[in-house]
């Protein structure tokens, strides 16, 4: 397991609160995904640093058990001006473990890769994590998405 420390960094996109009790973000997290692309949000989004996705769980109550907010959007240059319906949000410095899950996005992989990651003995932060869906995830059937867990 490598740490790596990320520098503070804003994003802006549309939100949800959700939990992971009786598959509740199983339903709310897709929902959100189809918002998202139906709405064409990435094309809203003022200040695009690039057009990587980002999806960051935080504002935890506790835990990954209890209700947290999941936010899908891009990173910007800062979140002077967001877009109305939007949510802009910035995460300060922090330390990070990086796990990738690897294969066809159809087939549940960040979600099971999630589950590893639930039954690991890490040190989490719970205060923002986050998955990276660049330019490995073009080909949805071979992808490769970066996940980053907050550690304490």
């Amino acid at each position: 397991m490598s740490i790596q420390t990320i520098p503070t960094f804003h994003v802006i996109g549309i939100s949800v609160r959700t939990t992971n009790e009786s598959g509740q973000a199983l339903q709310d997290i897709p929902a959100l995904w189809a918002r998202f692309i139906e709405e064409q949000i990435v094309a809203q989004i003022p200040g695009k640093i690039n057009d990587d996705l980002y999806c960051i769980y935080t504002d935890y109550e506790k835990d990954h058990t209890r209700p947290y907010t999941t936010l899908l959007g891009c990173r910007v240059h800062n979140i002077d001006q967001i877009p109305e319906g939007m949510t802009g949000k910035t995460f300060s410095e922090s330390h990070y473990t990086r796990f990738t899950a690897k294969g066809n996005l159809a087939q549940g992989i960040v979600y099971n890769e999630w589950v590893r990651i639930w039954n690991t003995s890490l040190d989490r932060a719970f205060t923002a994590d986050f998955e990276v869906y660049g330019e490995k995830t073009t080909n949805p059937e071979n992808a490769e998405v970066d996940i980053f867990v907050a550690l304490q």
